[in-house]
C-alpha cells in the first residue's frame, strides 16, 4: 500500500496499477481522493499520504510520504481510530492559520499489516496475545475456539481484517521459530504454480540463439563462493597482458522481464533471505540455482564489466559494459583460495594453473585497491557470526568467520563493477550512505571516552575515527569498537539520485553485481542495457516509478536483516533456556540505558539482559549466570556473578 500511496503522490500512469491496486485506486477515485487525468491518477492537492508519527494528548503529526514536504499536524478529535504508525489518507485543513494542519480522511494500513499471536493463561483462562507485547490481539477466539487450542500455540494474524490467517505450530516446538519471523512480515518460501510454470519453461542456453551477444566463452573464468553457495551471481577474469578486469554477473533481466509474474514475485520479496540453516530465494530455485547461476562447465548468459585498469594510478581508465555468454572453468570456495594463496593447495590441471596465475596477479592489484580506497573509507572489522542448526531445529554450535584474503579480493572486484555501473546514469537506483549527524557523533564519543578512551577531533571525520579505530586496536577492542561506530552512522539505502557513500567513501555507488539475491540490482541492470541501446523509451520505462520502488527496496533489506537476526535470536534462547543457571564468559556491551552483553564462550554471540551487575563499564569481560529465558520474546535475562579481575 506505502508504494501505491508514494506512486499516487507523483502521478501513476494507468498501465503500471496491478490488478490488486486496481480496486484501491477506484475507490479513492470515488472519494474524490485522487483526480484522473488523460492516464495519470494523482492525488488531489487537497489530501495528502503519509505514516502517523507519536500520538501525544489526542494529537499528532502525518510524516507525509512520496513528497519533500513539512509534517502536517493532526489536532485533537481529527484523529479517529488512528494509531502511531499507521499509514493515513488525511485532507488537509486549509485557511487554519499557524502550522500546516490536517484530518484524517482514512485508515489505509496499520502500522504492523501482519502479527504473531500465541495462547497463554491468564487468570485460569486461555487468551490470545500478540508475542510481542503480551497484549491482547484484535482477532478474537470464542471460549470454546480457545479451549480446542493447546497453550503455546501460535498464530499468524491479519492485522488489516482482524483475522487469524492460520495456526504456524506451538512454542515448544523449535521449527516453529521459522515460521514465526517469516510470518511477522508476511514472508513465504513457496512460489506460486503461475510463476514455477515459467521458471520451468526456459531452455538451457543455446549459443547459436545470441549471435548478438559477446562469446567470452575461451576466457578461464572463475567463481568464488561460500562453500554452502548454490547461487553464483558473479565471475571474474584477469587478463594481465592487457591488465583487464573482468566481472561477469548472471544476467538474470534476460529471463525476468518487467511486470511478468516473475517479476512481480521478485518486486514482493526484493532480497533472498539467508537463514542459518537454508535460504528463502527472490527468484525461484530453477532460476537462482540453476539456469541464471554461473555453473561451472555449462555455458550462461551474464552481462559483463570489462574494466581496463591503470596499474600506477589504481583507476579504471576505461570501461564498457555488455551482454555476454561465458562457461566457468571452475567453482571455487574462499577456504580454497585461501588455501591455495598459502600454498597449501596445488594447481590439478591446465586450466586452474591459468585460474591461480592470473588470481595471484589479481591479488596484488586488489590489496593495493584496497589500501588506496581506505584512505577515504572505513575499514570496519567484519567478523560474521556463522551458526549451526542441529536435526531437531536447535542451535548446535557457532563460529565467528572473518574476513580472508579471498574474500578482499572478491569484495574489491565488486565494489569496481559497482562503482563503474553507477558512473553510467545520473538517476536510477544508487546504493548511498549519508554522514552521521553531529548528534550521533557526540553520542559514540561520550561512550568512548566513558571506557578511557582520548576523543581528539581532527579536520575530518575521516582522520577522527582513524584515531579512534587505532586506540580501539591498542586496546584489543577493534570489534566491539566498530559496531559502536556503525551504530552511529545512518543506514545505506537506495534513492533515485546519487549522493554518495560515506562509508565506502566513493562519489557514486550502485549495485551491480547481485540480480540473483537483490532486485536493485536486477533495475540497473534493465537499466543500463536502455541506455547501451540508446532505448530513451525503455530507460524512462524502468525508472517511471523509481521513487516508489527505490523506498520500497530499502525496506525490504530491513525486513530480511530483521529476520535473519530475529531467527538467530530465537535459536540462542531455546538455547539458553536448556542452560539455566550455567556459568558463561561474557562482555558487557551496552550500559544505557540498559545493561546488556554477549556471550563469549563456547557459544558465542548470544545477547543477554543483564538483571543484576554492579559498577560494570562498556566492554569489561565478565561472567554471567542465566537466570531465566522469555522464549516466545527471544530474551535471554543473566546476572554478572563475576569480573575479570575479580
Amino acid at each position: 500500500m506505502k508504494s501505491l500511496l508514494i506512486r499516487l503522490t507523483l502521478g501513476l500512469n494507468d498501465q503500471d496499477i496491478s490488478t490488486d491496486e486496481r480496486a484501491h485506486v477506484n475507490a479513492f477515485l470515488a472519494k474524490k481522493y485522487i483526480t484522473k487525468k488523460e492516464n495519470l491518477y494523482k492525488f488531489n492537492s487537497k489530501y495528502r499520504a503519509g505514516t502517523l508519527g507519536l500520538v501525544q494528548k489526542g494529537t499528532a503529526y502525518l510524516h507525509v510520504i512520496g513528497e519533500d514536504v513539512r509534517d502536517l499536524f493532526i489536532g485533537e478529535g481529527d484523529l479517529g481510530t488512528a494509531k502511531e504508525g499507521d499509514l493515513i489518507i488525511a485532507q488537509r485543513l486549509l485557511g487554519v492559520r499557524g502550522k500546516p494542519s490536517a484530518k484524517i480522511a482514512q485508515i489505509v494500513g496499520r502500522a504492523v499489516s501482519y502479527s504473531v499471536a500465541y495462547i497463554i493463561t491468564k487468570d485460569g483462562k486461555k487468551s490470545l496475545v500478540e508475542l510481542k507485547t503480551d497484549y491482547p490481539v484484535g482477532a478474537e477466539l470464542s471460549e470454546d475456539e480457545l479451549n480446542s487450542y493447546q497453550i503455546g500455540d501460535v498464530f499468524k494474524i491479519d492485522n488489516q481484517e482482524n483475522i487469524i490467517m492460520e495456526k504456524l505450530g506451538n512454542m515448544q516446538d523449535p521449527y516453529v521459530d521459522e515460521k514465526i519471523v517469516l510470518a511477522q512480515f508476511n514472508k513465504h518460501d513457496e512460489f506460486e504454480p503461475e510463476v514455477l510454470e515459467v521458471a520451468t519453461s526456459f531452455k538451457a542456453v543455446d549459443a547459436s540463439k545470441y549471435p548478438s551477444r559477446v562469446d567470452l566463452r575461451d576466457l578461464p573464468f572463475c567463481t568464488i563462493d561460500p562453500v554452502t553457495a548454490k547461487d553464483y551471481d558473479d565471475a571474474i577474469y584477469y587478463d594481465e597482458k592487457n591488465t583487464t578486469l573482468y566481472v561477469a554477473i548472471a544476467d538474470v533481466s534476460e529471463y525476468v522481464k518487467p511486470f511478468g509474474t516473475i517479476d512481480n514475485e521478485a518486486i514482493y520479496r526484493s532480497f533472498s533471505i539467508y537463514l542459518p540453516h537454508r535460504s528463502i530465494p527472490m527468484l525461484p530455485r530453477q532460476l537462482s540455482e540453476t539456469l541464471c547461476s554461473l555453473q561451472p562447465h555449462v555455458d550462461r548468459l551474464s552481462f559483463v564489466f570489462e574494466m581496463k585498469l591503470d596499474l600506477t594510478t589504481l583507476e579504471v581508465s576505461k570501461s564498457k559494459v555488455y551482454e555476454a555468454i561465458i562457461h566457468s572453468n571452475r567453482r571455487f570456495n574462499y577456504e580454497e583460495i585461501d588455501d591455495y594463496f598459502d600454498g597449501k593447495l596445488q594447481a590439478q590441471n591446465a586450466n586452474e594453473v591459468k585460474i591461480f596465475d592470473y588470481l595471484t596477479k589479481l591479488r596484488v592489484i586488489t590489496d593495493a585497491l584496497k589500501v588506496k580506497r581506505l584512505k577515504v573509507g572505513y575499514d570496519f572489522r567484519s567478523t560474521e557470526l556463522e551458526m549451526q542448526i542441529d536435526e531437531n531445529g536447535n542451535l548446535a554450535s557457532t563460529t565467528m568467520a572473518d574476513e580472508t584474503p579471498s574474500h578482499a579480493l572478491i569484495e574489491d572486484c565488486m565494489l569496481l563493477a559497482n562503482k563503474e555501473a553507477a558512473a553510467q546514469f545520473e538517476r536510477g537506483i544508487f546504493r548511498i550512505h549519508e554522514p552521521p549527524s553531529q548528534t550521533k557523533l557526540q553520542i559514540l564519543y561520550q561512550e568512548l571516552a566513558g571506557i578511557g578512551m582520548f576523543i581528539d577531533i581532527k579536520n575530518s571525520i575521516k582522520e577522527t575515527i582513524s584515531d579512534i579505530q587505532r586506540q580501539a586496536r591498542e586496546m584489543g577492542l577493534e570489534s566491539e569498537v566498530d559496531t559502536l561506530i556503525i551504530r552511529s552512522q545512518m543506514q545505506a539505502r537506495y534513492t533515485p539520485l546519487n549522493s554518495g557513500h560515506f562509508g565506502l567513501g566513493f562519489e557514486a555507488y550502485t549495485h551491480f553485481t547481485s540480480p540473483i539475491r537483490r532486485y536493485s540490482d536486477l533495475i540497473v541492470h534493465r537499466l543500463l542495457k536502455a541506455i547501451n541501446n540508446n532505448d530513451t523509451q525503455e530507460s524512462s520505462y524502468v525508472l517511471r516509478n523509481i521513487e516508489a520502488l527505490s523506498m520500497t527496496i530499502s525496506e525490504k533489506e530491513r525486513e530480511a536483516s530483521t529476520i535473519e537476526v530475529e531467527f538467530m535470536a530465537r535459536k540462542f534462547a531455546r538455547w539458553a533456556e536448556r542452560n539455566i543457571n550455567k556459568t558463561f564468559k561474557a562482555r558487557i556491551n551496552a550500559t544505557e540505558p540498559e545493561v546488556k552483553a554477549e556471550i563469549h564462550d563456547e557459544i558465542m554471540g548470544a545477547r543477554l539482559n543483564i538483571i543484576s551487575s554492579e559498577n560494570v563499564v562498556l566492554f569489561e569481560d565478565v561472567e554471567v549466570r542465566i537466570e531465566r529465558v522469555d522464549i516466545p520474546k527471544a530474551k535471554i535475562y543473566a546476572t554478572v556473578i563475576k569480573k575479570d579481575d575479580d
